[in-house]
Formats: structure tokens, C-alpha cells, sequence
């Protein structure tokens, strides 16, 4: 998943689900670019990270692999503020 490094690095995501009904909502409203995808993956098994550039999620309902390294999460700035947005 992890391409060339560039300035602006994209963060891909993908989600496995073992059934349609672990989606809990997918919205993607007319006349707007935004899409909101809500799901379960089940109860978390286990997290670990694939090749330290992949943050896998595997839960008993699916897996949610996200773009993301360890040394991402070491930068990383401080959580935001209770309402603040990034």
C-alpha cells in the first residue's frame, strides 16, 4: 500500500468485511465529493504491523488494513482538542 514517498503523503485504507452485514452505513450524498463508510469489524483479535508501514486490524467480522507506519504514530502531533478538527 505504501507508494513513493512525496511531500503531501496520501493515506490509503481498505476495509475487508466477511458480510454485507458488518456495513453499517455507507452515505455518499448527492451534489457533494464526501463519502462516509461506518462498519464493524467484530471484536478485535489482534493489531500488528505488516512490513511497519501497514497498521492491520483483523477482528472476528473482518480487517481494516490502514497506511500508517510506527513511525508515523511516533511524529505524530498530539490529539486534537474535545470538538477541534485537523
Amino acid at each position: 500500500m505504501r507508494g513513493k514517498e512525496s511531500a503531501a503523503v496520501e493515506r490509503v485504507f481498505a476495509i475487508e468485511l466477511n458480510s454485507r452485514s458488518n456495513v453499517k452505513d455507507v452515505t455518499a450524498p448527492g451534489g457533494t465529493q464526501r463519502v462516509v463508510i461506518e462498519g464493524t469489524i467484530g471484536t478485535l483479535q489482534h493489531a500488528v504491523f505488516v512490513d511497519d508501514a501497514v497498521l492491520e486490524l483483523v477482528g472476528s467480522g473482518g480487517v481494516l488494513r490502514v497506511d500508517l507506519s510506527r513511525e508515523d504514530l511516533a511524529r505524530s502531533p498530539e490529539k486534537p482538542q474535545r470538538g477541534e478538527r485537523r
